[in-house]
Parts: structure tokens; C-alpha cells; sequence
């Protein structure tokens, strides 16, 4: 594609931050919002843009550049439509990833307008902007949660998706209906990504990884809800990168103009057995609380990611062992 420049909201992000240090070592420029809001420790967010070379104090709507001027990151929310449309009209974007979003399916459930406002709402304004600026392809961010509460897999695109059993994968399901009636408005590639229990370095604090792992190094409890009797296809952070970065370098009429796929591993485990590699990689045996299932969780994710890595001609790709990519997680 002409313009080795992207937009990707929600840069301070845990797959946000690895997105754009993969970008720019593919020799793009990346520009990024992010609203720094503090459903989880507000420092690490500032750690990864630190890490990107990029240097505070961040104030609202202020430019910040990198030390080698391959990320400009901005203070903002993705709600302001005002400041989206002074962004697209200064760099002319055709390619936006879309990563910003209110995070987490417990959350959800004491907080849904927070959901609405940041994963709807939020959406919108950036599809507006888009549509008057001109931009091509359009990256979103979906969820393995939009496929509810099965209990066989492997998950594939076209089972059926409308059985949401949390406000958030609601609003991820919501997700992929409007960003498919603004491609058959007006044109615009949107391709929404349904990411699978996505983990690493720099991973987010309140999912089971980096949460049991802080934990077990603290000689804390770590919960395990349903007994334990839950089954997750973790899926490796840098794994996630290369086939979003492959999508992005491909041209745009590699595509439909609407696309839905998984990015998964395709190789769930049990709770427990995810828990004993992690005390095996750690050498911490992981003191557990056992407790009921909670609201809005379900038992099982399976990705099928076949559709998406024959498009991109991928079929050999190999995903990171659970182990190996535990061990790197745990160096960081």
C-alpha cells in the first residue's frame, strides 16, 4: 500500500504497544491516541510509551514524538470527534487499526456505560472520521467473547454469534455489525479481529497470566473461578503482531470489503494445566482458592484460525508453545 503510515488507537495498550514497535521495524511511521484512563495501573501504560521512546508529561491533544521520530502519540480520547478529524485532515491516513476499548467482561458488569461511551460510542467516531477522510481499510479490534457460551469447538467465523453473554462482548458484537454497515455504506475495508486470550510481556495486569503470576510471586491466593473446570486458547502477544502486520502490508483488494476472522492458537488447556506449566516455568508453586463461576464467564475458547492464515497464505505458521511463551513472559 502507498503510505507506509497508520493510525492505531489505543497505543499505550498492551497489543497497541506491540503493534506499533512492529510497524516501525517494518519501516512504517505510526501515529497513536490513547486516553490513558486507569482501569489498570495508569504506569504501565506510561512504561510501554516510554518504551516506544516516547517521553512525558503527555497532556491532552499534545504531540509527543519519538526518539526516532517513527511514533507521534496524542493524549485522546477516541470520542473526540473534533480532535480525530484535525488528526485525519493533518496526516491522511489509509490504513487505522483500532485497539482503543474498555477492557474486561467483569467490569462490564458494574460499569456498562462505560462500555457504551468507550467501545460504541467510541467506534462511531472513528468510523466518522474515516468516512470524510478517505481511509481504506479499517482494523478493529473484536473478541472471542462474542461467540457466548459454547461448549465444543474449534470456534469458527461462521457459527453463530448472538448469544452474548456479557455487556462487553455485547458491545464487540456490536462492534462488528456497525463496522459492517459503514463498509456497505461507504465502501470502507473494515476487518474485525477476535482475539484469543492474548498474553506476554507487557501483558494486561487483570488477566490470569500477569495477575496469577504477581500473585503466586507475592505468596497470595490466586482465584480460580468454576473450579478450575475452564478451557482458554492463549494466544502469544507476538503471534498476534505478525499476522495483524501482515494484514496491514497486504493491498487492499487482498480483502473483502467486510471480513471477520480469529486469531487464536488453536490449542486451549484446562485451567489447571495452564496453572502448573506456569509453576513450572516460575518455580512457584501457586498457593489456589477455589470459587464459583462468575457472571458473564464462559468455559471454553477454541479458536478455528484457518480462514485467516490461508488468506495470507499462511498455513505453515507456527504459534509459541504455551511454555515458551510463559518463559518470555516471565523474563520480562
Amino acid at each position: 500500500m502507498e503510505g507506509k503510515k497508520i493510525f492505531v488507537t489505543g497505543i499505550a495498550g498492551f497489543i497497541g504497544h506491540a503493534l506499533a514497535k512492529k510497524m516501525t521495524r517494518l519501516g512504517y511511521k505510526v501515529v497513536g491516541i490513547d486516553n490513558l484512563n486507569d482501569y489498570y495501573d495508569v504506569d504501565l501504560k506510561l512504561a510501554r510509551l516510554k518504551d516506544m521512546g516516547l517521553s512525558g508529561p503527555f497532556e491532552n491533544h499534545k504531540q509527543s514524538k519519538s526518539e526516532n521520530s517513527q511514533i507521534t502519540f496524542y493524549k485522546a480520547d477516541l470520542r473526540d470527534s473534533a480532535f480525530l478529524k484535525t488528526l485525519f485532515n493533518e496526516h491522511g491516513f489509509k490504513q487505522v487499526v483500532n485497539l482503543a476499548a474498555q477492557a474486561g467482561v467483569r467490569y462490564s458488569i458494574v460499569n456498562p456505560q462505560t462500555y457504551i461511551d468507550s467501545n460504541i460510542s467510541g467506534l462511531v467516531s472513528l468510523l466518522e472520521a474515516c468516512k470524510d477522510f478517505g481511509v481504506e481499510r479499517v482494523l478493529f479490534a473484536s473478541s472471542s467473547s462474542v461467540y457466548g457460551s459454547r461448549f465444543e469447538g474449534p470456534f469458527t467465523e461462521n457459527n453463530n454469534t448472538d448469544h452474548p453473554v456479557s455487556l462487553y462482548a455485547a458491545t464487540k458484537k456490536a462492534n462488528e455489525v456497525i463496522a459492517h454497515s459503514y463498509s456497505s455504506l461507504y465502501n470502507i475495508q473494515t476487518i474485525g479481529l477476535r482475539f484469543f486470550t492474548v498474553y506476554g510481556p507487557w501483558g494486561r495486569p487483570d488477566m490470569a497470566p500477569m495477575k496469577f503470576l504477581k500473585k503466586m510471586r507475592k505468596g497470595e491466593k490466586i482465584e480460580i473461578y468454576n473450579n478450575g473446570q475452564m478451557t482458554r486458547d492463549f494466544t502469544y502477544i507476538e503471534d498476534v503482531v505478525e499476522i495483524v502486520s501482515r494484514i496491514i502490508t497486504l493491498p487492499i483488494d487482498s480483502f473483502s470489503v467486510y471480513e471477520l476472522f480469529n486469531i487464536g492458537s488453536s490449542k486451549p488447556i484446562k485451567l489447571l494445566d495452564f496453572i502448573s506449566i506456569l509453576e513450572e516455568v516460575s518455580g512457584i508453586v501457586a498457593k489456589k482458592v477455589f470459587l464459583k463461576m462468575q457472571l458473564g464467564d464462559v468455559k471454553l475458547t477454541y479458536a478455528d484460525s484457518y480462514k485467516l492464515l490461508e488468506k495470507l497464505g499462511s498455513l505453515s505458521f507456527r504459534f509459541e508453545s504455551l511454555e515458551k511463551g510463559l518463559e518470555k513472559m516471565i523474563q520480562k
